[in-house]
């Protein structure tokens, strides 16, 4: 066998997915997530409580790029990133500042006028960043230009802000603006049918922005107000009404109460423009983003991984958008090529993973006995058992609306039906889940009508395990993606509509947390380099057996501990979760292997010591593990 590591430093990565001990040391809040797992925010903004304002803008065409900027707008790129100073004192924890006692508030944009309004050509205000006469790859340097402007050092680890999305549908066939699966073509020769009223159809939006401003609550709070407004039709003048014109509106304020902010969003289509979507956007704060095939900026500065992760966040929807309207209670995007491997930028070969959770009861299902090419090859259940779709009895076909696959995958298992080629700048894969008890077990609605108009919700989703679950396409042979999610979304793709819809709803209280990772050191005095498997998993057992003290405390590394007698164990409840462990080498080759519980748990007691994990490892079967997965 070949070799599995380069260096003799092997580490182990001991994920508890939901441990019974809450770490004081890892965890000082909750978040307001129901368990008391040891969790931590993925964002830089948990609960969108931040009392200042960090919110991005971004508008898309068809195929994810800009094309053409509006007359008069600037590249579609703008932020409103403000603070609220109240006498050199910052804001209380609510995002509210108390008056009184002579006190005195103003509001610091940290973006301008000047800085909103570049466009493709212009020289930004520092030399740290390029000028470009390409629209698309202007966008992309602005975006990252106004995200320097807004970046939060408040830890290691800085973010920037929020992102607004806004795309336009309409796709001219008469064009090449979008390629074919990341490949560019002279022609666009398909039978897939597009909205488009004519030559630039594809065109970017009148954008409005109202600069965050102070807005006093009552007599003794003041807090910030702001938001974007806009429409697609450029003969359009909404200050004078929306007419039947497109229109889109994203306002945000502070909830007092809470301490989040609500982000109220309308969009409302029109005979030219039928097709349009709008999220709010959790995105990486480096690197590829859902749909991005470069370098973006967001909130999310640790990226959430399959099965570790959950989100909790408040929807309120007061308007359905007509039939149409997909509404999306979470859409979650990711990047990995057919054959495992992450994205690296080459979009022949780079592949868009989308899952999405339609929340419109008017959403059918496509995926149907008779209609398996809707369907994925397969559903997995909460037990793991695979179910084939052509088994009739067993199949949920009503927890799926459809499936497609990418379009440059060659191993496809027939029927099949290939996403849009056009849409993203690379091949895409689509799963899209509708509300169903398959799902429930993971906090997603159970029913239709579930979180819908009249029924505002806090969800709490365990968006991981269930994400864990789903089938997405890989070549033959090759070994499991790591599911790492780069953009979590809330909002609406109104499809097609037959007549102007119009949606409407708020959201609050996002947040995104991760489970905590304990490392242990396993030592260096055995060389990995070129082990198999069976040796390997010898050296696991050899080093965890029988006992090991494991701290829970993020970012460090501890040696092995000699066996050390524990407290008398409690016997813990059938239904743990399980345990995940992986072998990491310097050079980030991994191996995992997932176990049933330990048959004993124990606190030890003594000061200091009241969050540390024992386990029992002895109760494992190491050696006789064989279901390693290898990623290189």
């Amino acid at each position: 066998m070949g070799s599995l590591f380069t260096s003799s430093q092997l580490v182990v990565y001991v994920l508890v997915l939901q441990t019974l001990f809450a770490s004081s040391s890892l965890l000082k809040t909750n978040y307001g997530f129901s368990s008391n797992s040891d969790y931590i925010s993925a964002i830089g903004d948990p609960g969108m409580k931040n009392p200042n304002v960090r919110v991005g803008f971004e508008a898309w065409n068809f195929c994810n790029e800009v094309g053409f900027e509006a007359p008069q707008m600037g590249s579609p790129r703008l932020a409103d990133c403000a603070d609220l100073y109240c006498n050199n004192i910052l804001t209380d924890s609510l995002g509210g500042a108390p008056l009184g006692n002579g006190r005195k508030c103003e509001v610091r944009h940290k973006v301008n006028e000047s800085d909103n309004s570049l466009g493709t050509g212009d020289k930004f205000p520092v030399t740290d960043f390029e000028s470009f006469t390409d629209p698309d790859l202007f966008a992309v340097e602005k975006e990252l230009y106004l995200g320097s402007l807004c970046e939060v050092h408040e830890s290691t680890k800085p973010w920037q802000f929020w992102m607004i999305m806004l795309k336009n549908g309409n796709f001219d066939k008469n064009t090449t603006l979008c390629p074919e699966n990341g490949r560019k073509v002279s022609k666009i020769v398909t039978g897939r049918n597009f909205p488009c009223f004519g030559e630039g159809c594809m065109n970017q939006p009148l954008v409005y922005h109202n600069y965050s401003r102070l807005v006093y609550l009552g007599d003794q709070m003041v807090s910030l107000m702001g938001g974007f407004n806009g429409t697609y039709d450029l003969d359009a003048n909404i200050s004078k009404g929306i007419g039947k014109n497109s229109f889109f509106s994203v306002s945000w304020q502070k909830n007092l109460s809470t301490g989040s902010w609500i982000f109220s969003n309308t969009l409302t289509t029109s005979a030219k423009y039928p097709w349009l979507m709008l999220y709010l956007r959790s995105d990486a704060t480096k690197g590829f983003n859902g749909g991005y095939h470069y370098n973006g900026s967001g909130v999310m500065n640790k990226l959430p991984e399959s099965p570790n992760f959950k989100v909790k966040l408040t929807l309120d929807v007061k308007r359905e958008g007509g039939s149409n309207s997909q509404f999306y209670l979470l859409d979650i995007g990711s990047c990995w090529k057919n054959n495992g491997k992450p994205c690296d930028g080459d979009v022949l070969t780079d592949v868009t993973r989308y899952s999405e959770m339609i929340i419109n009861p008017a959403t059918t299902s496509w995926c149907r006995p008779d209609n398996l090419v809707s369907c994925p090859p397969y559903h997995v259940s909460p037990t793991g058992e695979i179910i084939y779709r052509n088994e009739t009895s067993r199949f949920p076909y009503s927890a799926y609306h459809l499936y497609c696959c990418p379009g440059n995958a060659e191993y496809l298992e027939k029927p099949y039906d290939i996403c849009d080629p056009y849409s993203n700048p690379q091949a895409q894969e689509l799963v899209q889940i509708l509300p169903h008890p398959e799902w429930a077990v993971h906090g997603y609605p159970e029913k239709k009508g579930d979180g819908w108009i009249g029924d505002p919700r806090t969800w709490e989703l365990d968006v991981g395990a269930l994400s864990n679950r789903l089938y997405f396409y890989q070549d033959p042979g090759t070994p499991r993606a790591r599911r790492v999610w780069s953009s979590i979304n809330v909002g609406t793709e109104i499809y097609v509509s037959r007549a102007g819809e119009t949606a409407e709803w708020s959201v609050s209280c996002v947040t995104i947390m991760s489970t905590a990772e304990v490392v242990v050191n396993l030592g260096s005095d055995a060389d990995p380099t070129n082990m198999n498997v069976e040796e390997l998993t010898q050296l696991v057992a050899q080093r965890f057996a029988p006992y090991l003290l494991v701290e829970p405390v993020k970012e460090q590394i501890f040696a092995p501990r000699s066996p050390l007698k524990p407290p008398r164990p409690t016997w813990p409840d059938p239904d743990l979760p399980r345990l995940a462990i992986r072998l990491i080498s310097t050079v980030n080759s991994w191996v995992s292997a997932s176990l049933p519980p330990p048959t004993r748990f124990a606190t030890p007691g003594g000061s200091g010591s009241s969050s540390s994990l024992w386990m029992n490892m002895s109760s494992y079967n190491l050696t006789a593990l064989t279901s390693y997965r290898f990623l290189h």
